[in-house]
């Protein structure tokens, strides 16, 4: 067969860079279209006992801000957060087990009861860590440290899966496939999407970004064990291989 083509969703900055490299490193020929745009919003987390961090973007732009440690316990959902932390010089104290608001939650419960606790993340975080962490006891803030809006120039991936034209596409968090469906509902073409991506194969990073997938109506065949992009590509592209065999 020749090289399939596989749809890639991801922010437009380094990381859809480094995602088209890595599937062209898999003999796949990929389709940028970039789902999400980072609006920064300048603030800068507040200090409390624990700070609490969801994701790669929200640790670069507490750093560039000038976010100091001073004491408080640093947690990370997921072990790229952890990463990222690490690099920009701060020390990691926490990192559940199960990658998720509902993991962190679970390793916290029984230790923030009268603690302050400062969520730095974006504007469309799950209230899960709200809720969760103030059922424990504790005092919680939340800077918000990014918008994700969607590019004026995303679509490309949504025309080419309507006519049938992707082997796969993946699906990295719940709000690029909000903003995907979105421009298949201005377009009047969901019923044709949900049609024709029975015969794509989707990937899904993580349960949050797959129950997202299944509300809209379209079924996921490959969710990695890990919450990595990596891990998400090789697998996709393995099926999509299988399944032209």
């Amino acid at each position: 067969m020749s090289q399939p083509t596989v749809a890639v969703l991801r922010p437009d900055d380094s990381r859809i860079v480094e995602a088209v490299e890595y599937l062209q490193s898999l003999d796949v020929s990929p389709i940028p279209d970039p789902m999400l745009a980072i609006t920064p919003t300048g603030q800068v987390p507040q200090h409390a006992d624990y700070c609490i961090f969801t994701s790669e973007t929200g640790v670069d732009l507490a750093a560039t801000a000038g976010w100091k440690q001073r004491g408080a316990t640093v947690c990370a959902v997921g072990d790229q957060t952890a990463t990222a932390l690490c690099n920009r010089g701060y020390s990691v104290d926490i990192v559940p087990s199960t990658f998720t608001s509902t993991g962190l939650v679970d390793e916290l419960f029984t230790d923030v009861e009268g603690q302050t606790v400062e969520l730095a993340r974006s504007a469309h975080g799950s209230e899960v860590l709200v809720e969760g962490l103030e059922a424990a006891g504790a005092i919680v803030t939340e800077t918000c440290l990014y918008r994700l809006e969607r590019p004026e120039t995303a679509g490309q991936s949504v025309s080419l899966a309507v006519d049938g034209k992707l082997d796969g596409i993946l699906f990295t968090s719940p709000k690029t496939v909000e903003h995907f469906v979105q421009i298949a509902t201005e377009r009047d073409a969901v019923a044709a999407l949900q049609r024709e991506l029975e015969e794509t194969i989707v990937g899904a990073i993580g349960a949050p970004t797959k129950r997202a997938v299944d509300k809209h109506g379209i079924a996921v065949d490959v969710m990695p064990d890990t919450v990595g992009f990596t891990q998400l590509a090789e697998v996709t592209v393995r099926r999509i291989l299988d399944t032209h065999q």
